[in-house]
C-alpha cells in the first residue's frame, strides 16, 4: 500500500466494496483533497486506446489518464450515487482533481459519481454496493416483509372468519364447505322428508 503524509485527510482502509478513502481530519466543503494521476494516454495512437483498466479517467476524446498505478492514491475513492465529493476536469491542464462537494467528518468515506458510462460498464451488471443504493435496497426489503405479513394476516383473519361464520366488511363469510358424510346426510334426510308428505 502507498505510503501517505501523516499531514493528508485520508487514509486507506476497508470499505464494503474492497478498499477505499477515508477522511482522518474534517474536510470542509469546497476543498480540493487529492489529484487523480497517472500517465496521460493519447487515444489517437493505437498503443495507448488499447489500455484497458478500470481506473481510466477520460478528461477529453482525446486525452484519458491511466490511474492504475499504485502510487495514484486517488484511485482508492470509490463510487456513490450520494457522493461527497466531485471531480473538477481541467481540460486545458489535462489535469483531474477530487474536490469536497460537502463536509466530511472524519472517518467518513470519500466517494465521488464515477459517472454514466462507468456505472453501465462495471457497476450495473453487479449492482451498485454505495451506501445510498445499500440503504435503498434495505428499505425495499423491509417493505416486502411488511407487505407479505399484511398478506398473511389478510389470508389468516379470513380463514379464521370463514370457521367461524363471522362477517367480514358487511358479508358473511363463505362458510366452509361439510364434510362428504354430512352432505350425504342432509341429502338422504331431505329425499326422506318429500316421500313422506
Amino acid at each position: 500500500m502507498p505510503v501517505i503524509s501523516p499531514n493528508k485527510p485520508y487514509r486507506i482502509g476497508r470499505s464494503r466494496t474492497g478498499l477505499g478513502l477515508f477522511a482522518t481530519k474534517p474536510i470542509k466543503k469546497g476543498t480540493k483533497i487529492i489529484r487523480y494521476s497517472g500517465p496521460l494516454l493519447d487515444c489517437n495512437k493505437e498503443k495507448d486506446d488499447a489500455v484497458e483498466n478500470k481506473y481510466l479517467f477520460q478528461i477529453t476524446n482525446r486525452w484519458t489518464i491511466d490511474g492504475s498505478l499504485r502510487k495514484n492514491i486517488a484511485r482508492y475513492i470509490n463510487h456513490s450515487c450520494k457522493p461527497n465529493a466531485e471531480s473538477d476536469v481541467s481540460k486545458i491542464k489535462r489535469r483531474v482533481d477530487i474536490r469536497a462537494i460537502k463536509d466530511i467528518a472524519p472517518g467518513e468515506e470519500i466517494n465521488y459519481d464515477y459517472g454514466t458510462d462507468y456505472f453501465k460498464e462495471y457497476l450495473k451488471p453487479i449492482g451498485c454496493k454505495c451506501d445510498a443504493c445499500e440503504k435503498k435496497r434495505k428499505k425495499l426489503r423491509a417493505a416486502a416483509r411488511e407487505e407479505k405479513k399484511r398478506v398473511g394476516a389478510r389470508a389468516e383473519k379470513r380463514a379464521g372468519a370463514a370457521r367461524n361464520g363471522k362477517k367480514l366488511n358487511g358479508h358473511k363469510a363463505a362458510a366452509a364447505a361439510p364434510k362428504k358424510s354430512e352432505a350425504r346426510t342432509t341429502a338422504t334426510k331431505g329425499r326422506r322428508s318429500k316421500k313422506r308428505s
